[in-house]
């Protein structure tokens, strides 16, 4: 069980990103406000279009400070039930003193998910871009069963992010994942029903899981 929870050390890292720089985009180690607008638009783009009047079930798993839903409110995003889950209960602590209405939940999913309702999306922004110290291996093996684990109880579609291999050169630190292990791993696995959104500018692209 110890080596199965090394992926703490990534939750242990964005806690100390909170202490150092604060609720902002250097808390939950964004270097780039512009960058973290234009994720947000791309993860909420995962929505298909809904009945009218209908609201979406959306969790923001590793919903960090909340900056997705100011994201939401900013935008006027009333279509949208947002709920928010993080490991941290430091981050989770701060989402709820900001926003007492919102349900949030603080809980590891690799645990247990029977407290959890079933959600129409869920997005994971920045949940798997960074690995910290975990080699390769560990890195993916926690993605698979988080990814595995939060599909099961998704009804319509997931948005994650993760750092592309093709750039200039990687760091070590970060999850650089290879479209060709993604797709076998989904395909296989989870869905063939996926889209691969490497169009926005950034070194990282986005994938989006259908049902």
């Amino acid at each position: 069980m110890a080596q199965e929870k090394k992926y703490l050390g990534i939750v242990a890292h964005y806690e100390s990103c909170l202490t150092k720089h604060g609720d902002n985009h250097l808390g939950v180690d964004w270097p780039r406000p512009e960058d973290v607008e234009t994720r947000h638009r791309v993860m909420l783009e995962v929505i298909r279009p809904e009945s009218p009047g209908r609201r979406v079930r959306l969790l923001d798993f590793g919903c960090g400070a909340s900056h997705l839903y100011e994201y939401l409110v900013a935008h006027g995003r009333d279509d949208i039930e947002y709920a928010g889950l993080d490991l941290s209960e430091k981050f989770i602590q701060l989402s709820r003193a900001k926003f007492p209405l919102n349900q949030y939940f603080c809980l590891d999913v690799l645990d247990d998910v029977s407290s959890l309702p079933r959600f129409d999306y869920v997005v994971m922004n920045g949940v798997f871009t960074e690995k910290r110290d975990l080699s390769f291996h560990e890195m993916f093996s926690y993605f698979r069963q988080a990814l595995t684990k939060i599909f099961s109880l998704t009804d319509v579609g997931v948005a994650f992010n993760v750092i592309s291999k093709e750039v200039d050169w990687e760091r070590q630190d970060l999850f650089h994942l290879p479209f060709d292990l993604l797709a076998a791993f989904l395909s296989s696995e989870l869905t063939r029903n996926f889209v691969i959104r490497n169009d926005y500018g950034l070194r990282e692209y986005t994938t989006y899981v259908y049902r």
